[in-house]
């Protein structure tokens, strides 16, 4: 398995937390030409509106024909081709926050010039963190709106969850970790099972109990509707970033 060996930052703060966390064995320099000398995968984590500037500082220093993996959203792999030297091997990743305790959910998308055998390794490295699923280019902004923003939706109805813990006379430690302990526990059941979501819910809810109340009163509020415009919005403006 392909580990990565060097990183680079032009910033010493950031250097030094990649130090800290990666440990023994990875090193990290304010030199981009050392780092690129001999690599054989290159990953680009970087914000979306500053790729111009890195495919141009990128480009530069390569002296070889490396794996191209960008983490930006919206930026397209013919964009990423444009100011990269021609035939590179250009892979497009969104990955979610949850990566970092091994819980992550990536999408993976390659241009025409990566080889099979690219998307195993890029696939691979990923699956380190979670799971990861392989889909067209023109599908990975969808990606970006549900899955690489998705935490953020989630950690909302975690706090209204504890909020409505607290409202009901739960201490709110209790009520958060029963909230917290209740999405995780659901999203493995679903994973565990493989069944619909629905089927699921319908295992939950009762004739005339407690749970088909409450998702009435979800109905009511919208949460559907506000959820799917969530996953929307996102996947438009990660659109409107590749422009």
């Amino acid at each position: 398995m392909l580990g990565v060996t060097a990183g680079y930052d032009p910033y010493e703060s950031a250097r030094t937390a990649f130090a800290e966390k990666t440990g023994a064995g990875v090193s990290v320099s304010a030199d981009l030409t050392s780092v690129l000398k001999g690599a054989t995968v290159v990953i680009l984590a970087v914000k979306p509106q500053i790729m111009t500037e890195a495919l141009a500082t990128v480009s530069a220093a390569l002296e070889a024909a490396p794996v191209i993996v960008s983490v930006a959203a919206g930026i397209t792999i013919q964009k990423l081709a444009a100011g990269l030297p021609q035939g590179s091997r250009i892979i497009r990743v969104m990955p979610n926050t949850p990566a970092l305790i091994g819980k992550g959910a990536s999408g993976v998308s390659s241009g025409a010039t990566a080889t099979a055998d690219d998307v195993k390794l890029v696939s691979e490295l990923l699956q380190t963190t979670g799971i990861v699923e392989i889909v067209p280019e023109h599908l990975l902004d969808a990606v970006t709106g549900l899955s690489g923003s998705g935490p953020a939706y989630v950690f909302q109805i975690i706090e209204a969850l504890s909020d409505g813990g607290v409202k009901m006379g739960l201490p709110r430690a209790t009520a958060t970790r029963l909230a917290s302990a209740t999405v995780a526990g659901a999203g493995e059941m679903q994973l565990a099972t493989g069944l619909h979501p629905a089927v699921l819910k319908d295992s939950v809810t009762s004739p005339g109990g407690t749970t088909i109340a409450g998702l009435h009163a979800l109905e009511s509020g919208g949460l559907r509707a506000a959820v799917i415009s969530a996953v929307e919005a996102s996947t438009l403006r990660s659109k409107q970033l590749g422009q």
